[in-house]
């Protein structure tokens, strides 16, 4: 679903920078996070000093649970199907107002 790479140190030169490589949809709060984003960090040293590598991926839904979570995300809108059209009244205000027949005015 998504990807996030971070890397962070002395690139190049002697300032330390972060750069940020980002594609797809990632989540980044609430309890779905904790489901759904999987988590890396390394760090590997240089001459120049260290280099830190985050990496973070969102796993996509798997309703079998065996390479992502089972649990669907909290935004997920299921449409029902319509019931059958045959329980629909013709005219259903019908039976709510009563027609009333209007009064001669006395002149």
């Amino acid at each position: 679903m998504g990807c996030e790479v971070v890397v962070s140190g002395k690139l190049r030169g002697l300032r330390a920078k972060s750069m940020k490589f980002v594609d797809g949809l990632m989540i980044h709060s609430g309890e779905p996070k904790n489901l759904y984003v999987d988590t890396a960090v390394r760090h590997v040293l240089l001459r120049q000093g260290v280099l830190g590598i985050k990496v973070k991926i969102m796993l996509p839904l798997d309703p079998q649970g065996k390479c992502g979570p089972k649990v669907p995300l909290p935004d997920h809108v299921s449409i029902a199907e319509p019931k059958d059209s045959d329980a629909k009244l013709e005219h259903p205000y019908s039976t709510c107002v009563e027609k009333q027949d209007p009064q001669p005015l006395s002149a």
